[in-house]
């Protein structure tokens, strides 16, 4: 387990490149097992999560070449066995996604029950109900173990969630499935549209892409594909947002205007100078101001994966914010080690906390990064606080932030890993 040592109260300053959308990555490597040809993946984020889902296909007979590196490729020849390692999907919620392709390409699956950040509360029972309506069929046993006797079969299904790893379970189902799926309160979010045209490539009919209504028809067999992953908006956001709550002046280049919008208008709105120019999105010196109220929802709302992020940025913004997490119940509760920082903070419930500000945060001792988007806030608070801050395990946050130290250090950042 490492630590990040942070020297905190140094604007950063200077340009950040980021990579392809780690919430893409995952559910267009889990297509790859669908085809026996090659795939190749371009702009793959060189982070965690990306890693263990690798491992994860090597572990069910898959070639794959590049790992750690920005391009992946995958061929799927043989797939070998329907369980994969138990220790690896421990380490990874998206690991849900191999249900639909295993039932696809062998007729069965069984998943022990995914990790990832809160695992206990985030359900699949849109996944479940996705497949059962395509003709999977659960058994008894540990974790997820489905079979699909007589093959998937296209299926008319209406989502009680608006998921988005659900709509995806449907969608990697419905490719590999005989006939037409129409999967309707379907999720939109960009990684949702980057599977459905991967999908398309492959030769799946998919239209209605963007749309909450999309229908699939199956073929009889997939062929491989290429993509070249679009630019993560949230790890764009995330560097955004650090700049502003440490007064600092940060390029961010790679990601597309119409995804980042969605962090940009609440920046805007908290007087945060940022906009996109010639393809960068530039954050300059500013003084933030509260707003009445940051509510999360689904695209093309606030993310909740930035809720953690901007509640930080709002402990050093003039005025009251209250930020409103709907989406899940233990996000927030990570944050409440700020208060000992000096931040001022009411946590109102599992979902809403009230922040005002702005106060001079202190160091913290050591903060605990309980999960990857709560771990990237506390190390922004360390950046905005005075004194030496440790947070760990950095582990947790490197799952989603390829190469971050070094990125600190390249915007100006005084932090160190210690083993």
């Amino acid at each position: 387990m490492s630590t990040l040592l942070i020297e905190g109260g140094h604007r950063l300053q200077g340009r950040v490149a980021v990579e392809g959308n780690k919430n893409a990555a995952l559910p267009l490597l889990a297509a790859c097992l669908l085809t026996e040809d090659e795939c190749v993946l371009t702009n793959v984020p060189r982070i965690g999560d990306v890693e263990v889902m690798a491992r994860l296909l090597v572990d069910l007979g898959a070639e794959v070449d590049g790992i750690g590196t920005t391009t992946l490729r995958v061929r799927a020849a043989g797939v070998r066995g329907h369980v994969p390692d138990r220790a690896l999907v421990g380490r990874l919620r998206g690991s849900v996604l191999l249900i639909g392709p295993l039932l696809a390409r062998v007729g069965r699956a069984h998943l022990a029950p995914p990790g990832g950040d809160f695992p206990a509360r985030r359900s699949i029972s849109t996944h479940l109900d996705a497949l059962a309506a395509m003709g999977a069929v659960r058994s008894p046993g540990d974790g997820y173990v489905l079979e699909a006797p007589d093959g998937l079969k296209g299926a008319s299904m209406y989502l009680f969630e608006a998921s988005v790893t659900g709509t995806e379970t449907a969608l990697l189902a419905a490719a590999g499935a005989e006939g037409v799926t129409e999967i309707r309160h379907a999720a939109t979010e960009p990684h949702v549209v980057e599977l459905c045209e991967f999908l398309k490539k492959m030769g799946a009919g998919v239209t209605g892409i963007g749309s909450s209504k999309i229908r699939v028809e199956g073929v009889p067999r997939l062929g491989g594909a290429e993509h070249q992953l679009c630019g993560d908006y949230i790890e764009a956001g995330s560097w955004a947002v650090v700049g502003a709550i440490t007064g600092g002046e940060i390029d961010i280049e790679g990601a597309r205007e119409e995804d980042i919008e969605v962090v940009a208008a609440v920046l805007k709105r908290m007087q945060v100078r940022c906009g996109m120019r010639d393809g960068v999105f530039e954050v300059k010196p500013s003084k933030p101001r509260a707003i009445r109220r940051i509510a999360t929802g689904l695209w093309p709302s606030f993310p909740s994966d930035l809720v953690s992020l901007v509640t930080v940025l709002a402990t050093q913004a003039e005025g009251r914010t209250l930020v409103h997490d709907w989406m899940y119940e233990l996000r927030l509760f990570a944050l409440e080690q700020l208060s000992g920082m000096g931040a001022d903070l009411f946590l109102a419930d599992a979902h809403r906390i009230i922040v005002t500000g702005p106060t001079q945060l202190r160091a913290g001792r050591v903060l605990d990064s309980r999960d990857l988007r709560s771990g990237m806030s506390l190390i922004a608070a360390g950046l905005a606080a005075d004194g030496e801050t440790r947070v760990q395990p950095l582990e947790t946050v490197e799952r989603g932030y390829s190469l971050l130290v070094d990125r600190l250090v390249g915007l100006g950042a005084r932090v160190e890993r210690e083993a």
